[in-house]
């Protein structure tokens, strides 16, 4: 049995903490993803809400993306197109929600956690944060999380991310492409920032908030067809035996 993980919100003085877990490195399988999307939904609906931050539990690894034993486990295109859908659901939910997301990336990100990360309107890190592409290691590629991922970095930067997937990239440089607003020595220095942060912001005209998320979303308006549309590139991929087979051998 694939372990189900959790999602926690804590709400104070205007401020709604997600915290998602998982055993696994803090990796989604797709029912910890709709619960992702749920909580992010319930939350964009809250008047008591005026900024969210993402976080996971741990201190080494923010997201490691998607949970392989259940890729390991699809057997249809269905399966896989409604696996990697969870990722696309999650990605348009923050894209959609009305609050800024501001993410606490504390570790290391792969994958879709480098996805969730640059759906982040705003991202605190540390020195120990970086980031890798591993997909196209294991025969599929990071289709849904690359519109996310590109809006922030540009093209270039995410070729170069793709096409190395077994090369980390440091906060350094996640930073210097926009991926990391901010980067930290300590996590200890990285939570005194953040609450400030978003002390000061939750402060601000919540209806000036709600609309500077619309403008900094602008020209995203088709991404609830175009990610769907590539979780369909990748379910189709997880079913192969190559596939199959690079995954395996990746999580041993």
């Amino acid at each position: 049995m694939i372990p189900s993980g959790s999602i926690s919100t804590v709400i104070e003085n205007s401020v709604a903490t997600i915290t998602f877990s998982h055993p696994a490195s803090n990796s989604f399988p797709s029912a910890l993803l709709q619960q992702l999307t749920n909580e992010l939904n319930t939350l964009d609906q809250n008047p008591d809400v005026a900024i969210i931050v993402l976080k996971s539990e741990g201190i080494t690894t923010f997201c490691a993306g998607a949970s392989f034993d259940e890729l390991l486990s699809l057997t249809t295109l269905e399966e896989g197109t409604k696996f990697f859908s969870g990722f696309a659901n999650v990605i348009n939910a923050m894209r959609n929600c009305s609050k800024l997301i501001i993410g606490r990336i504390q570790g290391k990100a792969v994958g879709g956690g480098v996805g969730l990360a640059a759906a982040c309107d705003y991202t605190f890190a540390t020195q120990n944060s970086m980031i890798k592409l591993s997909e196209i290691a294991v025969g599929i590629g990071p289709f849904v999380i690359e519109p996310a991922v590109s809006r922030k970095i540009g093209k270039m930067a995410f070729a170069e991310m793709t096409l190395t997937p077994t090369e980390w990239k440091s906060a350094s440089w996640a930073k210097e492409n926009h991926l990391f607003s901010e980067v930290f020595e300590s996590l200890d220095e990285l939570d005194i920032r953040l609450n400030n942060f978003t002390f000061e912001l939750s402060g601000y005209n919540k209806t000036a908030l709600i609309e500077m998320k619309k403008v900094l979303w602008e020209g995203t308006e088709n991404w609830n067809q175009l990610l769907h549309e590539r979780a369909a590139i990748s379910g189709k991929l997880a079913l192969s035996e190559e596939t199959k087979l690079a995954l395996q051998k990746f999580k041993k």
